[in-house]
């Protein structure tokens, strides 16, 4: 069965987004003026790589047979 190529770009989109906020949030990356406004860095932390699994999720999870 073929996978949607929206589904594999999104996939791809969560899971870049959510390594880069990993990285932001460990201190990795700097997270530049004004993007880390209002939230620590350990909000970034924990959902960066909670974001990157659900899109590594999507890139690698069979699609479902109708």
């Amino acid at each position: 069965m073929k996978r949607s190529p929206y589904l594999v770009a999104l996939g791809a989109l969560l899971l870049l987004g959510g390594l880069i906020w990993t990285a932001q949030g460990l201190g990795v990356i700097s997270p530049g003026a004004g993007l880390d406004a209002g939230t620590g860095p350990t909000v970034w932390a924990f959902l960066g790589p909670v974001i990157a699994l659900g899109g590594l999720a999507l890139l690698v999870w069979p699609p479902r047979r109708r």
